[in-house]
C-alpha cells in the first residue's frame, strides 16, 4: 500500500470521525439535525457556507475550466463576489423570518411567505431536480480525486460507493453538526494546499507568473481572453448574473442561514467571504500552469488537470496530501446537499400530505432517505460524463428560477401572489427542461448575432419574468372586476 493511499484514507478517516463525534452529547431532533439548533457564530457559520461553495468544483472544477477553456474561467471570481455583496441586504431579513416561524427549509419560506404548501411543494421539487446534479458533481470530483491520489489502486467507481458510504454513515448520525465540524478541518487544508500549489507550480515550471502567462500567450495567443464566440463577453455577462442571482437559492445553502445565532453573522461574513474569492485565483493559475506541462486532456479529462500536473511534480506524500484535502472538499458539501435533499422531501413533499407527521416523525424518515438519495446520486454519478463545470450551470439554470418571487417577498408589499409565484417558477424551470432535453442552443440561431450566446438560465429567467408579470396583472385585474360587481 502507497503512502499515498495511506493517506487519503487518514483523510477519510478523520472526516468520519469528526462528523460521528460532532453528535456527543446532542439530541438529534429535526432542528438540531438540519440547522443546528439555530445556534452556530458567526465562524461556523462563515465555515458551513464556504464549505458549500468552495468544493470539488473548486478544487477540480476550476482548475479544470481555466485548463480547458482560459479565460471564460473568470467568471467564477465574478459571480460569487456579487453573490457575497448581495447576502449583505438579503440574507439578515431571511434569517430574521425563519427564525420567528420556526421555518426548517427553503420552501418553508416560500410557503409561509406566500400562504401556500403548493407553492413550498413545487419549490421543493425544484430543489431536489437541482440538488442531484450537485451531489453528482461532488460524487464525480471524489471519485477522480480517489483514484488518481491512490494511483489507482482504488478505482473511481469503488471511491464513489466509498464517499457514499461515508456520506450516510455521518449525515445519519449527526446531521449538520458533522458538516460543520468536518468543515473546520476542510477550509484549512484548501487554504494551505491551494495556495501552495498556486504558488509553488508557476514557479518551479515557468520561474513564476510572468513566464507562465507570457509562455501560454506565445504559444495559445488569446487562450487567456473571452472568445468572440460561444463563451464570449455575453455569455460571461449572462452566467455571471445568472449564477449571481441563483448563489442563495440552493436548497443547501438558504437552509444552512437557519443555522446562525443572530443575523449579524452574515453581514460580517459577506466582508470576509470576497476576500477569500481569492483562492480561485490560485485554482486557475494551476490550471493555466498544466495547459503546458500535460497538454491533450480534453472532454471530462480537463478535471483531471490539477492532479495530472501534481502527479508529474510531487512524490507520493504530497499526492496523498492533496488527495486528503480533495476528499474533503467532497464529502463536507456532499452531506449538507443530502440532508438538505432528503428533508425537501420528507418536511416538504411527504408532510404536508400527512397532516398528523410531527417533528420527531420527519427526523426519522430524512434519516431514512439518506441512503436512498446516495444511491440515487451513485447511479447519476457512475452513468453520466459531463464535466463539474457543466453539471454545476446546470443546476443553476434550475433555482435561479426562484429568484424573482424571492425578492419580491422581501417586499414591504409583495406585489406578487401564490398563482403569478407558481406560474413564472412552472414557466422558467420548463424553458430549462425543454431546452435540455431537446439540446437546443441558441448557438443554432446565427441570426441572432451577439445574442446567440446567451446563457440559456438568463432565457428562462426572462421567460420567468414576463409570465409571472402576466399572471400578476390577470389576477389584480379580475379582483379588481369583481370588487366592482360588488
Amino acid at each position: 500500500m502507497s503512502i499515498a493511499l495511506v493517506i487519503v484514507a487518514a483523510g477519510f478517516a478523520l472526516a468520519i470521525g469528526l462528523g460521528l463525534y460532532a453528535r456527543v452529547g446532542r439530541e438529534m431532533g429535526l432542528e438540531q439535525w438540519t440547522v443546528g439548533g439555530r445556534g452556530f457564530g458567526t465562524a461556523l457559520v462563515f465555515l458551513l457556507m464556504a464549505g458549500e461553495i468552495y468544493t470539488t468544483f473548486t478544487f477540480l472544477g476550476g482548475s479544470g475550466i481555466a485548463y480547458g477553456k482560459g479565460g471564460p474561467a473568470y467568471y467564477i471570481l465574478c459571480y460569487l463576489t456579487l453573490a457575497y455583496v448581495t447576502s449583505y441586504w438579503l440574507l439578515p431579513p431571511v434569517w430574521r423570518y425563519a427564525k420567528q416561524n420556526n421555518l426548517y427549509t427553503q420552501p418553508d419560506f416560500f410557503a409561509r411567505k406566500y400562504g401556500s404548501r403548493a407553492l413550498g411543494m413545487l419549490v421543493a421539487l425544484v430543489g431536489i431536480v437541482a440538488l442531484v446534479p450537485y451531489l453528482v458533481l461532488q460524487f464525480k470530483g471524489l471519485g477522480i480525486i480517489v483514484s488518481t491520489a491512490s494511483y489507482g489502486a482504488i478505482s473511481s467507481t469503488a471511491a464513489v460507493w466509498i464517499g457514499a458510504a461515508a456520506l450516510t454513515a455521518y449525515v445519519v448520525v449527526s446531521g449538520v453538526h458533522g458538516s460543520a465540524w468536518t468543515a473546520v478541518i476542510k477550509d484549512t487544508s484548501i487554504l494551505f494546499v491551494v495556495v501552495f500549489l498556486g504558488i509553488y507550480l508557476p514557479v518551479h515550471y515557468y520561474g513564476g507568473y510572468e513566464g507562465l502567462f507570457t509562455a501560454i500567450e506565445a504559444a495559445k495567443p488569446g487562450f487567456l481572453a473571452l472568445p468572440d464566440r460561444g463563451q464570449s463577453p455575453t455569455w460571461f455577462t449572462t452566467t455571471v448574473l445568472l449564477t449571481a442571482l441563483g448563489g442563495y437559492m440552493w436548497p443547501h445553502t438558504f437552509a444552512s442561514l437557519y443555522t446562525a445565532r443572530e443575523p449579524g453573522a452574515f453581514r460580517r461574513n459577506a466582508v470576509i467571504l470576497p476576500i477569500y474569492q481569492l483562492i480561485n485565483l490560485f485554482v486557475f493559475v494551476i490550471g493555466f500552469t498544466a495547459v503546458m506541462q500535460v497538454p491533450g486532456l480534453t472532454g471530462p479529462d480537463v478535471d483531471l488537470s490539477l492532479f495530472k500536473l501534481s502527479l508529474a511534480t510531487f512524490p507520493p506524500w504530497v499526492i496523498g496530501l492533496i488527495g486528503a484535502t480533495g476528499v474533503l472538499t467532497a464529502l463536507v458539501p456532499g452531506s449538507m446537499i443530502l440532508i438538505a435533499g432528503v428533508t425537501l422531501v420528507a418536511n416538504n413533499l411527504v408532510r404536508p400530505l400527512r397532516p398528523g407527521m410531527d417533528d420527531a416523525a420527519t427526523a426519522r424518515l430524512c434519516k431514512i432517505l439518506v441512503p436512498v438519495l446516495a444511491l440515487v446520486c451513485v447511479g447519476f454519478t457512475l452513468s453520466g460524463g459531463d464535466t463539474i463545470v457543466q453539471l454545476l450551470l446546470m443546476g443553476y439554470n434550475f433555482v435561479t428560477q426562484l429568484f424573482p418571487c424571492f425578492i419580491t417577498s422581501l417586499m414591504r408589499r409583495n406585489p406578487l401572489d401564490r398563482r403569478a409565484a407558481i406560474a413564472g417558477i412552472v414557466a422558467g424551470v420548463t424553458t430549462v427542461a425543454a431546452t435540455v432535453l431537446s439540446g437546443f442552443s441558441l448557438a443554432k440561431l446565427p441570426i441572432l448575432g451577439p445574442l446567440q450566446d446567451v446563457n440559456v438560465g438568463i432565457v428562462a429567467l426572462v421567460v420567468n419574468v414576463i409570465v409571472t408579470i402576466v399572471v400578476a396583472q390577470t389576477v389584480r385585474a379580475g379582483a379588481a372586476a369583481a370588487q366592482a360587481a360588488e
